[in-house]
This record gives structure tokens, sequence and C-alpha cells, in this order.
């Protein structure tokens, strides 16, 4: 096993350090290393559903895509495929670097995208969502504090339809009278207001 998988799952395994969150199945000199991961998602009800992630790293991972298994008790079979397929095409844009973290991480924030494509069974509108979370200038977040909103149904999917367009994830947060907007992308899709 090389050096930088066995730094992987060693990080892997620190950050999904709860109960039962991490499990290897097995590892081979020959068939390389499986194992499980229990994580959350979000939904299209902002309810989090829960996943169970299982990554097949061969002995020439990353330079190789992993094989990706996915299965939950809340979704049906197809949505389990779209997901896996989803996971795979996130997959092929981080070849030669390991990439299960940021899988998972793709995958907690883009399920609600995924379950409202028309082919897993739900929703009537196509959505498009980030193909990729890193980028040469990096992942950028900003705070964004808005007075007031009117027609808040509205506005919140004006909101949500911006972040698509502009291919960021984020937060809309009401706090009492306080608005808030967090999004996370690339730095090209975030403009930064100058001080």
């Amino acid at each position: 096993m090389e050096e930088p998988v066995r730094e992987e799952l060693s990080a892997l395994a620190a950050i999904f350090c709860g109960p039962h969150e991490w499990e290897v199945l097995s590892r081979s000199e020959t068939d390389g290393t499986v194992f499980r991961i229990h994580t959350k998602a979000e939904g299209l009800t902002d309810v989090d559903i829960p996943l169970k992630l299982v990554f097949h790293l061969p002995v020439n991972y990353p330079l190789c895509l992993p094989g990706i298994s996915v299965n939950s008790e809340y979704l049906t079979r197809a949505q389990c495929v779209a997901v896996k397929e989803k996971l795979l095409e996130q997959a092929e844009n981080l070849l030669s670097e390991p990439m299960v973290h940021e899988l998972v991480l793709w995958i907690q924030q883009n399920l609600r995208y995924i379950l409202n494509q028309p082919e897993t069974g739900s929703g009537s509108e196509k959505c498009t969502f980030p193909t990729s979370t890193t980028v040469d200038d990096g992942l950028w977040i900003t705070l964004l504090h808005l007075d007031h909103m009117r027609a808040k149904t509205k506005y919140v999917k004006t909101v949500e339809k911006w972040a698509s367009d502009l291919r960021l994830t984020g937060r809309l947060m009401f706090m009492g009278k306080i608005i808030l907007i967090l999004l996370q992308g690339d730095k090209s899709n975030i403009k930064v207001p100058k001080s």
C-alpha cells in the first residue's frame, strides 16, 4: 500500500471516528482495501438521510477509480444507483490524488440535487450542481448579511437558482431578524466586496 493511501485511510479513520461511522471490511496486498463509511447528507426536505458508502481502493488507487457502493434505507434502488454514478463522475475529476474524503463531502452537499433529478424518480425540474469542490484558486467561503426579505418564498427560490447557476453550495439562515447567506464555491464564482 502506497504512503498517500495509508495516510488517507488514517485521516478517514480520524474524521469518521464516531460510533459505527468507519469500518475496514478487508485489506489485501493483491485486492486493495475495502471499508465502509456511515454518514448523513441533506435530502430534499432538509432532513438528513443516512448513507452507507462502501469504498474499494484497488492496489493502483488513486491512479484508478475506487469501487463505490451506496446503500440507504431512505432511498430507492434507482436513487442509490444515481448517487453511485454521480460519485464516480466526481471521482474522475480527482484521479491521481486521494479522493474519498472529497467524495464524501461532495455527496453530503449535493445529495438533494441528485434526488431532485427526474431520472431518480422525484422532482420535475433538472438541477445543476457543482462538478468539483476544488479548483486552482481553492475553495472560498463568504457570509452575506441581508437587511430584509419581503417575499420569503420567492427570494429563497431566487437565491437557490443563483447558487445553482454559479455552482455554489450554501445555507440560508434565519435567526430572528438576522438573515444570513453562507456560500461556498470556486473563487471565480464568489465576488468578494472590496473594502
